[in-house]
């Protein structure tokens, strides 16, 4: 089981890390003008805050103050795209609920056909726009996944022992993504003016 625990915090990981750089940092290169040192190194701080506290409502005012003046979006666009991402926007939550979901599902020897996976794809997604930003949410809002496809909740006691370091990561992919979709709404709006250091 300790074995299986490791892949599954692998796993995990593996995703939030593919997610956070194909997706964001594709994001990035294609709608602004920003190198991925230029981000990385703007919104350090926030990322290190988010990981310190598992809490993307916590990291708010540094995420907005890092996207202000280290990456140049401009205060009307930080003060709207990044509290509303804060609030609904939990990717790296909802891809942590669907491989959680389907590790306990794994450890029950239960089999999950196709439409008990886009159930579980379906919840995860609408779960993690109603999880609160503050530690630990994502797991109270995995019983409701579970409980969707009939997997028992008592399965929740396999992953809690790992799910604080799981936070921790989940929520570094919720800031950066945060901040990378306020940086390609401020350029689309051209109100994007990155420091020229």
């Amino acid at each position: 089981l300790l074995g299986a625990l490791g892949w599954y915090c692998l796993a995990v990981i593996v995703g939030l890390l593919i997610h956070g750089t194909v997706v964001y940092l594709g994001l990035l290169k294609t709608f602004t003008p920003l190198s991925i040192r230029q981000f990385f190194k703007g919104i350090g701080q926030a990322q290190l805050l988010a990981f310190s506290t598992s809490s993307s409502g916590a990291t708010l005012p540094v995420t907005m103050k890092c996207a202000e003046v280290n990456l140049g979006v401009s205060k009307e666009v930080s003060s709207f795209s990044l509290p509303l991402g804060a609030t609904i926007n939990m990717d790296g939550t909802a891809l942590y609920q669907a491989v959680a979901a389907v590790f306990i599902a794994q450890v029950f020897g239960m089999d999950l056909n196709l439409g008990a996976q886009i159930t579980i794809v379906l919840t995860a997604v609408l779960a993690s726009v109603g999880t609160a930003a503050v530690p630990g949410a994502g797991i109270v809002m995995l019983i409701i996944i579970l409980e969707a496809i009939n997997v028992p909740i008592q399965g929740i006691a396999l992953i809690i022992g790992v799910d604080r370091i799981l936070d921790m990561c989940r929520t570094v992919v919720n800031v950066t993504g945060d901040s990378a979709v306020a940086c390609v709404v401020a350029a689309s709006e051209k109100q994007l003016d990155p420091p020229s250091n």
